[in-house]
């Protein structure tokens, strides 16, 4: 069936729910058709809220639906619109509104609520359609995000942090301190083989080095790679950085420490690949360091002052468009020129991910943020895991 004959059926049955204020979802190969991936199918599924069951049906009434199917958890019907086959459910007692994975989607300027990728991506059904689907997802998103980094990167690195000779002679007067909190969770660096994944400016990999580490920083960023390169000189450390991309980094090595941290993990819309990728890296009884800012900062919380607002959905999956990093400290570069896509995790998804790959858990450490007006509020977390 040809596509826009499909879509113009789900706006036409979303218009009628919606003229009677019926929450309701798209499902299966219906939400994930709104999400860009193409189906061969001629079947629309839809749930609605349950305690409005009855005045779905009758609104439906004149497409002449089939006799309610019951089953203790649920109710359905179906009927035909043209020449497609409309599937209506329900779950009783379950709130459509309060699904955390509800979203709302734009599919040719109608805005439509459906069930989010995320929630049917360990179906065995879509399992690999999803799969594949992320995978291409995450190879344009790199890729716009990489040419992103690339624009001006040094100029704003300058900016902010100095030359990379007053930068190394901050390192070189206390390296651990550049570590931050994070430092404790090494142990002793010396000797050790540390990868840095998306290291950035090697600022923290420099400060490595300087404690005794072999260190190897990944990063998509030339600019980045030539900033890094220079504060290593001034610091008399050898740093191997390899201008990459994470999840296309291929070695032979294995390594005691891999290391992430501080706003990473939302560049990738799949966190599968990521944690796979840091289990190959790791030798057995290496350990994964990863420190990210709380998402009850980034994704619930709006902070200003002393004013607190609860203005965000904790579970949203959406993927969002944001401006990189250091673009207030670029002189030149165009809006558009420095946006990048994200996607925000749970602490809830960011563990479980890593536990699924093999990797044991031996701490999570929440950090208080250090602000007197934001005491009470999670800023950072630390979580630590050991390949068995």
């Amino acid at each position: 069936m040809a596509s826009n004959q499909y879509e113009t059926q789900i706006h036409n049955l979303a218009l009628a729910l919606q003229q009677h204020s019926i929450p309701y979802q798209f499902i299966d190969e219906t939400a994930l058709f709104l999400q860009g991936i193409e189906l061969a199918t001629d079947q629309v599924r839809v749930e609605v809220q349950w305690d409005l069951f009855n005045t779905v049906y009758d609104v439906l009434a004149p497409y002449k639906p089939s006799p309610v199917e019951k089953t203790i958890e649920t109710g359905s019907f179906h009927f035909k619109m043209e020449d497609v086959i409309v599937h209506v459910s329900c779950q009783y007692n379950t709130t459509i509104r309060t699904n955390r994975y509800r979203i709302e989607v734009d599919n040719g300027g109608v805005s439509l609520w459906c069930q989010s990728l995320y929630d049917l991506k360990d179906d065995p059904r879509f399992e690999e359609l999803i799969s594949s689907y992320l995978g291409d997802q995450q190879a344009r998103m790199t890729s716009r995000n990489e040419s992103a980094w690339n624009q001006n990167t040094y100029e704003a690195l300058v900016n902010r942090h100095g030359t990379p000779e007053e930068v190394s002679d901050k390192i070189k007067r206390h390296p651990a301190g550049r570590l931050g909190s994070i430092y404790p969770h090494f142990g002793s660096l010396e000797g050790k083989k540390v990868v840095h994944l998306m290291g950035s400016n090697g600022i923290k990999g420099v400060a490595m080095s300087l404690l005794g580490a072999e260190v190897t920083v990944v990063d998509f960023s030339k600019e980045n790679a030539a900033y890094a390169q220079e504060v290593a000189e001034s610091s008399g450390v050898e740093l191997d950085y390899e201008v990459t991309d994470v999840l296309s980094f291929e070695t032979d090595d294995h390594y005691d420490v891999v290391v992430m941290e501080l706003g990473v993990l939302h560049y990738f819309i799949d966190l599968k690949p990521l944690m796979k990728a840091v289990h190959s890296l790791l030798k057995p009884g290496g350990k994964f360091i990863l420190q990210e800012f709380h998402p009850i900062s980034t994704k619930l919380i709006t902070s200003k002052g002393k004013k607190h607002k609860v203005d965000g959905n904790y579970f949203d999956p959406t993927i969002e468009r944001r401006e990189v990093a250091f673009s207030k400290y670029t002189s030149d570069g165009k809006k558009e020129d420095n946006e990048v896509l994200q996607r925000k995790w749970t602490l809830g998804e960011i563990v479980t991910e890593v536990a699924h790959q093999g990797l044991v858990v031996k701490m999570l450490d929440e950090e208080p943020n250090q602000k007197v007006h934001d005491i009470g509020l999670p800023k950072m977390f630390t979580l630590v895991a050991e390949k068995a």
